[in-house]
């Protein structure tokens, strides 16, 4: 197939911009050249985005859905961490997404989970180890070595975890770090490994830090973890070696926008259109190598036509060619998935949820922070009722739980504040990183409620009011972490119990559900639950 295109032809690497046709042939592009008579009111065309690092999972649709909303926004390519369904799933897991994205004209890039289980502190549906990463690192379809979180056995040379950086380093393919709030000596042992980004960064100083030691410094905007007002400003100096991401977005989030929204946010900052562009298309092409357009001859026809270098409204999306979206229409056909899941725990009854008294003065609660994924330790009296430890609605001190949905075992619990909840519960088999059944409420039969619903749908997102028949429940029945719907109605399904939670129930968060999925990411400072108990982030060790 041949065709052309004529506008402002964006050159990033030579920070240009001029009227011209771009000829396209057999999927790349052939030819582009100058035109000397512009015309008013012509799109700009420029390389299509590139989300440095995400979680597809976390959308809850899968790749092929993922994909469909994403490139209305000019997304073209992912650097997709599949950790999420690898703790659930195993190689199996990371099969299905490969798959899956195959069946879409869209360029997904997987890298081989590092960190499966992420902890020995949690219960997880399966395990990868060093030869099972050897074995993902040889495949063409795997780009890197995804994200290593378990900063502490970099540091202390856990033999294992060298072996997979190791591994890596054979097959010369990137690794990813994960290391938030790592600062000094310990950093720069960390990134002397051979690890070469991150998107852990919560304060500016702490990614200048980082970026002395050759770091790649990922910009992270989620649907609960946002760290762009922190660190857009270094985007002056330091274009070169930044990237953006979204790294954990929920579909309402995916439809409202995605990378694109990002850039319009950097230029209206005041940053050098080119410098946003770099970091927006180019750097995460270069530092993956990944089979990605760059708008230059010869290269894979992936470019987008936008309105302006302000909003960065996509009018026309392409990738190997081939139109994918045109004024706001996904282009991308619908089709149903196939499921993969790991769910086998039965349904719990309300005394399973009850904390009896020990007669303590205080109990350690976690804080949740808006926008953040760390969360704080306080030390606080307990609400005391008929001899049991309670949620405490006038202090925002809720009651929250993780259930094990691999085996039946003892459900964990704890209290956490700033909820927000003024009545019923919320629960997700969405649970970074084991993805175990995470709840919180203000009542245990609340609670119960919630997460029976999860367990009876194998998998999903609930929510629960004083009257049982307004309860919901999206479900999740891939792995328990993604939908096998149309990503649209996923959309709309999740923006309704969303609404829900805030409207109904009460809750203060821009995002109840992520913010509640990230409460048992036990490798993110300070105070998280797993279904083996109370976790110190900072002394990595369980506490009581």
């Amino acid at each position: 197939m041949q065709f052309s295109i004529k506008g402002n032809v964006v050159d990033i690497f030579n920070q240009a911009i001029f009227f011209g046709e771009v000829q396209v042939e057999h999927g790349r592009i052939k030819k582009i050249s100058k035109i000397e008579d512009k015309k008013n009111n012509e799109k700009f065309i420029l390389p299509g985005f590139v989300d440095s690092h995400v979680h597809i999972e976390s959308s809850m649709l899968v790749p092929a859905e993922f994909a469909r909303l994403a490139v209305v926004h000019g997304t073209v390519a992912t650097v997709s961490d599949p950790h999420e369904i690898a703790n659930v799933c195993g190689m199996a897991g990371v099969e299905f997404m490969i798959a899956n994205g195959k069946t879409v004209p869209f360029k997904f890039n997987f890298g081989a989970p590092s960190c499966v289980p992420a902890t020995i502190f949690e219960t997880a549906g399966a395990a990868l180890h060093e030869k099972d990463v050897e074995t993902l690192l040889q495949k063409n379809e795997i780009k890197y070595l995804s994200e290593l979180m378990n900063f502490p056995g970099v540091l202390q040379g856990d033999n294992e975890v060298m072996k997979k950086i190791a591994a890596a380093k054979k097959q010369h393919k990137p690794i990813d770090g994960h290391a938030p709030g790592l600062r000094g000596e310990a950093a720069k042992n960390y990134f002397a490994a051979g690890i070469t980004t991150d998107h852990e960064c919560f304060t500016a100083e702490e990614a200048l830090d980082k970026l002395q030691y050759g770091v790649k410094i990922l910009i992270r905007e989620g649907s609960a973890a946002r760290n762009f007002e922190a660190l857009i400003n270094l985007m002056q100096d330091h274009h070169g070696n930044m990237m953006f991401c979204s790294d954990d977005k929920h579909p309402d989030s995916l439809v409202e926008g995605h990378i694109n929204l990002l850039c319009a946010r950097a230029v209206a900052k005041g940053i050098n259109v080119f410098k946003v562009l770099q970091a927006a298309c180019i750097n995460p092409v270069l530092h993956y190598k990944l089979d990605v357009g760059l708008l230059r001859e010869n290269d894979c026809a992936d470019f987008i036509l936008v309105e302006d270098l302000i909003d960065f409204k996509t009018v026309q999306t392409y990738i190997d060619g081939v139109l994918v979206a045109l004024d706001g229409i996904s282009l991308i056909d619908a089709a149903t998935s196939g499921l993969i899941n790991h769910f086998d725990c039965a349904e719990k009854v309300v005394a399973d949820y009850s904390i009896a008294d020990t007669g303590k003065n205080e109990i350690f609660v976690i804080e949740a922070m808006e926008g953040q994924l760390i969360t704080n330790k306080l030390s606080m009296q307990p609400h005391i009722v008929h001899g049991e430890l309670v949620s405490d609605v006038v202090r925002d001190v809720l009651k929250i739980v993780v259930v094990n949905r691999y085996k039946n075992t003892p459900v964990a619990k704890s209290f956490i504040k700033n909820f927000g909840l003024q009545q019923g519960a919320i629960a997700s088999s969405v649970a970074h990183d084991s993805h175990n059944i995470i709840a919180v409420g203000v009542d245990d039969e609340s609670i119960c409620r919630a997460v029976n619903l999860v367990i009876k749908g194998k998998g999903g997102v609930s929510a629960v009011t004083l009257n049982i028949s307004n309860d919901r429940v999206l479900g999740l029945p891939v792995a328990g972490l993604m939908s096998n719907e149309n990503g649209y109605t996923v959309a709309a399904n999740y923006t309704a119990i969303d609404t829900m939670v805030k409207e109904e129930l009460g809750s203060t968060l821009a995002a109840p559900f992520m913010t509640l999925s990230f409460m048992a990411l036990l490798v993110i400072p300070h105070l998280k639950l797993s279904d083996l108990g109370l976790f110190d982030g900072d002394g990595f060790a369980f506490i009581d």
